[in-house]
């Protein structure tokens, strides 16, 4: 039976035992057997084995300098998507497993459809692996994004056996699998979606990408928590792994690249959900900007980056009384960082918001994460306060420190060319980041201390 062949192994010790225990029978530490599937060791008991006793059993492989090594670029194949082939590097790579999460609904299975209908029209054999829908739901999916004549070939199936087979049987060049979290191996007996299931049918999945050249993907179950459901060395057996955020009210969706071993990381693309599936957005940061007649107090334009691509993103503060118990609240941005700036801009500007509210937001739904946000916050929140507009076309980007300095941003040339290429004509930035070159257009105002920033911004 498929339970003879299970071995729990103890991950504190090692110990193996025939059957689940909740206390190792060795190092008696509870719940730390794991299912296994045992590896056949050819002559002796692998108890027995020695550096000595290796010889005997394979041959010494040929090892080479890394000097005598010729790298090569990656071969890519352009997939039809831009957004998502900036995502991957430049297209999908041969071999590689790549892995991608999302809430329920955030439209995974659709964006990985419209992918397999590309490739395939290009001439590239596809294979479409469902473990949660059925092949007349994914039909009815397909209809609905205005491709009733999809020649994609569609497999429904679990048993983790009969997908390899099949996987080796059409030899696609792309195969998705729909989702990792569905699938089983005899060798094991507990249930779909178990970490021991995950590890072994992804390790499974990714030798057999590795041995004959197809690419796969595999469709990761997200936690209430947003991490990806499973055992943390899934992340680490693939070779890139995608996060797909969106707000479920915002018709925008944002596939970001956590970890990628063919291009950058933190890199994103951003699609609009529409009626016929996912498109492309060429100019994203429109979404993030509000359209505004006029300039309104609170409100300042930050040029951010995400990956390669320089995004401007609109930074808004309410600043208002709050009496002996103050709130801070901060939507996209640190909130940590929101509680520090604060301090720094009452220490070394004078400026006191201790008994008011301070509400921070950044719009569109984008998470920034990187500190040249500090610079826009603090304008803002001056903005709000003060109850005094920015001047209209005005942008600002720079990390603040605890001592009051403005410290430079990573790429700050492009980041400048970006706001002039969309029409911003007045910038506020750190001193290490002033161009060589004059940039049309744009006229660029370094400052050095918060201080000096927020008393260049008023005589503007």
């Amino acid at each position: 039976m498929a339970r003879d062949k299970s071995l729990f192994t103890c991950s504190n010790c090692g110990a193996t035992s025939p059957r689940w225990l909740g206390k190792c029978p060795a190092c008696e530490a509870w719940n730390t057997l794991v299912e296994t599937a045992p590896a056949a060791v050819p002559g002796e008991s692998r108890n027995r084995l020695s550096a000595n006793h290796y010889a005997g059993l394979a041959a010494a492989q040929p090892v080479m300098p890394l000097a005598h090594i010729e790298a090569t670029e990656v071969a890519r194949t352009p997939s039809g998507l831009q957004e998502l082939d900036r995502v991957l590097g430049g297209g999908v790579v041969e071999g590689s497993v790549v892995l991608i999460g999302g809430d329920p609904g955030i439209g995974k299975s659709t964006l990985l459809l419209q992918l397999l209908d590309r490739l395939q029209r290009q001439g590239l054999p596809t294979l479409y692996v469902s473990g949660e829908e059925s092949g007349a739901q994914v039909a009815m999916r397909a209809r609905r994004l205005g491709l009733p004549d999809s020649l994609v070939p569609i497999l429904t199936e679990i048993q983790l056996e009969k997908i390899l087979a099949s996987v080796e049987a059409a030899q696609p060049a792309v195969a998705v699998i729909d989702s990792i979290q569905t699938l089983y191996s005899d060798q094991l007996s507990s249930a779909p979606g178990s970490v021991a299931q995950v590890r072994e049918c992804a390790a499974h999945l990714t030798r057999l990408a590795k041995a004959t050249g197809i690419a796969i993907v595999l469709v990761g179950h997200v936690t209430k928590e947003g991490q990806l459901a499973g055992p943390r060395v899934l992340e680490h057996m693939v070779d890139s792994v995608l996060y797909f955020e969106g707000d479920t009210h915002s018709s925008f969706r944002l596939v970001r690249a956590i970890k990628n071993r063919f291009g950058a990381v933190n890199e994103i693309g951003v699609f609009a959900m529409t009626e016929t599936g996912l498109k492309g957005v060429s100019n994203p940061s429109a979404i993030f900007l509000s359209q505004h007649s006029e300039a309104v107090p609170g409100s300042c334009v930050l040029v951010t980056l995400e990956g390669s691509r320089p995004l401007l993103v609109e930074i808004q503060a309410l600043v208002d009384g709050g009496g002996p118990s103050p709130r801070r609240l901060s939507v996209g941005l640190e909130r940590d960082r929101l509680a520090m700036l604060l301090a720094v801009l009452h220490r070394h500007a004078g400026v006191a918001s201790y008994d008011q509210d301070v509400f921070i937001n950044a719009v569109g739904g984008v998470r920034i994460n990187e500190p040249a946000a500090d610079l826009a916050i603090l304008m803002a929140i001056q903005s709000s306060l003060r109850n005094q507009a920015l001047p209209k076309g005005f942008i600002a980007f720079g990390e603040v420190g605890l001592a009051g300095e403005v410290r430079p941003a990573a790429r700050g040339q492009e980041r400048l060319r970006e706001a002039a290429k969309l029409g911003f004509t007045v910038a506020v930035v750190p001193k290490a980041n002033m161009p060589k070159k004059p940039i049309a257009g744009l006229t660029v105002h370094p400052v050095e201390r918060i201080e000096e920033a927020l008393a260049l911004v008023r005589g503007l």
